[in-house]
């Protein structure tokens, strides 16, 4: 994938303009959707205005991108081996791009009701029903490759939660004979390094996942839809994290209000305890090539840290719309994907 052979197939191939397109749209979204997570807590405890920690994310995002794809690759090639396009090109090409319609359109409608879903379930679930319209039943889906994610789902709900809530009690018996006003403020500063490093992770989980996507796309343009494994070129890092960057500065704060103020209201050692735990959970998923979803992490980080003073201290109706939504991404929009697939197919 050498960016000169990539921008001399791209003047001259419509199909491959459109699906890079798409794609790009996918990540702007993504970007601007779901990214804005990374932040909800220094928001809400007005630790940063939301000008000023939206620019932060979008610079950290990028630098998670860069960073960990030089660094480790594998969540990228976990989602480029997940579903098989394998067939007629042309087919194959409109199911990519029926599947990233379905995703643009699944986070578009979420974002326009304040509801964090998680684009990394929407680009799986959009991806298998793609597949599976493509290739007329399961022949379509790697199970081995989708074993990571229900274990990245596990690890997203399951371990964000304990370690907010391991991580919200450390830090009080850390800090219980230091006097509040001094800690408040050490916490307000600690938060910007914690959105940060949320942020990071952010960019290193879906950044990668969207690269892997790029790839699928170029290859399936070249006819090769039998590629087991690729390297990541340098110009896709930056041109995704620009992207995902541009994405998280021009929206979010619709998402920032119902996980940073809505769901917990947080104090300023509760908002560094979820973002450390959240980035510290990323991290392990991201060096073991695990698809996690940063919103699941993130969110019930922030559940786990309100559940450390008390179960009642959770805005459990919040929580209970946010649940609905993820439980509906799946079947939701790998309906749509397949539905999307079969009408394109057929226009195309």
């Amino acid at each position: 994938m050498e960016l000169g052979h990539f921008l001399s197939q791209l003047a001259g191939n419509p199909l491959l303009l459109v699906t890079v397109a798409l794609t790009l749209s996918v990540i702007l979204v993504n970007g601007w959707t779901d990214a804005p997570n990374a932040i909800a807590t220094s928001v809400s405890t007005r630790a940063m205005h939301p000008k000023k920690a939206i620019a932060l994310a979008a610079i950290f995002n990028f630098l998670g991108v860069l960073v960990m794809t030089l660094v480790n690759s594998r969540v990228a090639m976990t989602i480029f081996n997940m579903v098989d396009f394998k067939g007629d090109t042309q087919q194959a090409i409109a199911a990519l791009c029926a599947a990233m319609v379905a995703i643009v359109l699944w986070a578009t409608a979420a974002w326009a009701f304040g509801i964090p879903t998680s684009e990394s379930h929407a680009l799986i679930a959009g991806l298998s029903g793609a597949a599976i319209a493509l290739q007329g039943g399961f022949s379509g889906i790697n199970g081995e490759e989708w074993k990571k994610v229900l274990y990245g789902l596990a690890i997203s709900t399951g371990m964000g939660f304990s370690s907010g809530y391991l991580m919200a009690k450390l830090t009080e018996a850390v800090f219980r004979n230091i006097d509040k006003r001094r800690s408040n403020n050490f916490f307000r500063g600690a938060q910007i390094f914690g959105s940060c490093s949320m942020a990071f992770m952010h960019g290193a989980q879906d950044g990668q996942k969207f690269m892997g996507i790029f790839m699928l796309n170029f290859f399936l343009i070249n006819g090769q839809s039998d590629v087991a494994a690729a390297s990541v070129p340098l110009w896709l890092m930056l041109l995704c994290s620009l992207v995902m960057g541009f994405g998280t500065s021009i929206g979010g704060l619709k998402i920032i209000k119902s996980v940073g103020l809505d769901m917990v209201k947080l104090k300023p050692y509760q908002g560094f305890s979820s973002d450390i735990a959240g980035a510290a959970c990323l991290l392990l998923s991201s060096l073991a090539g695990i698809p996690v979803s940063t919103t699941h992490t993130k969110t019930t980080a922030i559940m786990g840290v309100g559940a450390s003073v008390r179960l009642s201290a959770v805005n459990w109706r919040v929580v209970k719309d946010m649940v609905f939504a993820w439980i509906l991404t799946f079947p939701g929009c790998g309906l749509l994907g397949y539905l999307m697939v079969k009408l394109f197919i057929n226009i195309f």
